[in-house]
């Protein structure tokens, strides 16, 4: 298994899809921060990390799609298109997502989130 941060973010894509909280918590350093861009502390250590990721996994309708990745020493950008379950129904948001990995685990990771898009019902 290739400890390349890219591979890492693969993986930590692969599991949040299949929403394995397992596989997801094992890409993640044991003392590894979560943020809101530009500096809000969302988690901290794994404990935190698995908390949130148990919470999202509940979501029936979760799925990240990338839509590109940079890649540039052991800094990973992913911009990803994310389908989830808000409070205040199901849509869709944009999402920039910062990794440093160390050592094969994810050290930090911050999050710019874009405009919530609902879904719409349309009765006829």
């Amino acid at each position: 298994m290739s400890q390349s941060p890219e591979a890492v973010i693969q993986r930590q894509l692969d599991a949040y899809n299949a929403r394995d909280l397992d596989a997801i918590m094992a890409c993640y350093a044991p003392d590894a921060r979560q943020f809101e861009h530009p500096g809000t502390l969302l988690a901290s250590g794994q404990a935190e990390i698995r908390e949130r990721m148990a919470l999202r996994f509940q979501e029936t309708n979760l799925h990240a799609r990338l839509i590109q990745r940079a890649v540039m020493g052991n800094i990973v950008i992913d911009h990803e298109h994310v389908t989830r379950s808000f409070p205040e129904g199901p849509g869709t948001i944009e999402m920039i997502a910062i990794y440093e990995v160390r050592a094969g685990r994810i050290q930090s990771a911050a999050v710019a989130l874009g405009k919530k898009n609902l879904a719409e019902c349309h009765s006829q």
